[in-house]
């Protein structure tokens, strides 16, 4: 069957089931019902004055009883420094635990040595937002056993809900906790800020288990995890290196390309029409988009403008943004900087939320239903607006859905921020080679040779005209494009599927075929 956009989706694949096609971006949320009830959480007990901390990890794992086929979560607050995830998958390996559905949030250069795990079968599934380094070459060939499944950060939340993602055992890292399993990510040795995306895994899996390296006398304050919802409690030597949160993607860039590509976007936003008091704002990973935060700063200043709020991933720029006044508030799923973490403790108006409030579609009170402005990074465009984050030049997996789509969705202005060509690389596709976020709901386009705004938005492309950037038509781009890169050969790819992009309402977006030539 055909989706919305072309693809051809399976009706069903072996060992995930039944597939949905993508029809469009409101069309299951809006149009198509809603299911009325979620999944409800397990039901906990535990006597009196009895303890929850255990002398090892290990101890803690065998106490949730692990068995062969259970699904296993973690966070990823740590990014490329988390050290959690592999210490619990090497002790379920150790116990002989196989057939394991892995359903971190996302999936980084961290954890490189899951890769002799999949390769003999004890991981056969994998959902996440994003797969990266040795782990996305394996998958891109076809090692897992099953396709893994792409969602974005909204999407995973979703997938909880509807009980498609049903955790057995959930292994979340913390910076401070307490022996009940208060826990928090804003202060101790390894602080990395926010734990939003750890909230849905302590309220929805069976068995919870808090890892910490600073164990604090109870009650650990503030708590974003609580202990409610946590099962045990362990001390170890360290969660990770929170120095290692800021990577290329979560950094503003240096290049003077990028920066002027991030200048151009903030004067696109300055006459998009949505530059006023009370405007709300988001910047997504990757260096140039953050860039955008940089410029959009100084024309609040000079115009006197005081934002609504900002969310997502933050930034210490962002603080600085909000201590300044520029903003009212910062809605903080995710930290991008480890330095973040003493706003997220100390001012109030550095609110942490879950990534349910951020960013799940089911959800009346999504943030991202509330964005004025999103500015997002990509690794493809293409002329009909679609966007691709997740695969490289060869077709291999190397990236993360994460808030892409969502925010998208809900923004009154997408603005897509990439180079015009990388290398020898055009950007500008006739079709990118995986969609992720569908070119219904992108609006502006803008590279260092110009701005392309969607057809669909005819005043906005007026407006741009009239304050002097140039516009041009996205397809006059790739011709100029192509005419110094040269159209590079099309990718060899094979005919096994190795994963399934979803879509935030979990239907099936596009499909990632296997790489038979990678690198």
């Amino acid at each position: 069957m055909k989706n919305a956009l072309g693809v051809e989706i399976p009706e069903y694949i072996e060992g995930i089931g039944e597939l949905q096609p993508y029809q469009g971006v409101w069309k299951s949320i809006i149009e198509d019902e809603v299911p009325a009830t979620n999944i409800s959480r397990t039901l906990k007990a535990k006597k009196a004055h009895t303890s929850k901390v255990c002398s090892s990890l290990e101890e803690a794992i065998k106490k949730c009883k692990p068995f062969d086929g259970m699904t296993v979560t973690c966070h990823h607050h740590l990014r490329g420094g988390d050290g959690v995830l592999m210490q619990a998958i090497d002790i379920l390996d150790k116990m002989g635990i196989k057939d394991i559905t892995l359903a971190s949030s996302s999936l980084t250069s961290a954890h490189d040595g899951l890769v002799p795990y999949v390769e003999k079968g004890m991981i056969t599934k994998i959902f996440t937002s994003g797969i990266r380094g040795a782990l996305g070459d394996i998958v891109s060939t076809g090692k897992l056993k099953y396709p893994a499944i792409i969602h974005s950060h909204g999407g995973r939340v979703r997938d909880f809900l509807t009980g498609r993602i049903k955790p057995d055992l959930s292994v979340l890292a913390a910076s401070a906790a307490d022996e009940e399993g208060n826990a928090t990510g804003s202060h101790g040795p390894s602080a990395f800020g926010s734990m939003g995306y750890a909230d849905i895994d302590a309220r929805y899996s069976k068995n919870v288990i808090i890892v910490t390296d600073n164990m604090v006398e109870y009650p650990c304050v503030p708590s974003t995890i609580r202990q409610h919802f946590v099962d045990h409690v362990v001390k170890i030597d360290s969660i990770g290196d929170a120095s290692k949160i800021a990577s290329g993607t979560t950094r503003i860039t240096s290049s003077p390309m990028d920066l002027r590509i991030a200048r151009i976007a903030a004067t696109v936003i300055e006459h998009s029409g949505l530059f006023k008091d009370g405007m709300s704002f988001q910047v997504g990973a990757g260096g140039a988009s953050l860039a955008v935060a940089k410029f959009l700063r100084e024309d609040m200043k000079r115009k006197s403008i005081q934002g609504s709020f900002m969310i997502g991933g933050v930034t210490s720029y962002g603080v600085d943004m909000l201590e300044e006044g520029l903003f009212k508030a910062i809605f903080d799923v995710q930290s991008f900087d480890a330095a973040v973490s003493s706003s997220v403790l100390n001012n109030p108006k550095h609110v942490e939320i879950s990534c349910d409030q951020y960013a799940n579609p089911n959800n009346c009170g999504a943030m991202t239903n509330k964005l004025d402005v999103v500015v997002l990074g990509a690794l493809e465009v293409d002329v009909d607006f679609n966007v691709n984050v997740i695969t490289g030049s060869s077709g291999e997996i190397r990236g993360a859905s994460g808030g892409h789509s969502d925010t998208a969705s809900g923004a009154n202005l997408s603005v897509i921020v990439c180079p015009s060509f990388r290398g020898r690389l055009p950007i500008i596709m006739d079709r990118v080679h995986t969609v992720v976020t569908p070119g219904e709901s992108v609006d502006v386009i803008v590279t260092e040779r110009g701005v392309c705004v969607n057809p669909a938005k005819p005043n906005l492309a007026a407006a741009l005209k009239k304050a002097g950037l140039k516009v041009v038509d996205i397809r006059d781009l790739k011709k100029e494009v192509d005419s110094m890169t040269g159209i590079p050969a099309a990718k060899e790819l094979g005919d096994k599927i190795v994963a399934l992009v979803e879509y935030r309402d979990g239907t099936i977006i596009d499909v990632i075929k296997n790489v038979t030539n990678l690198g």
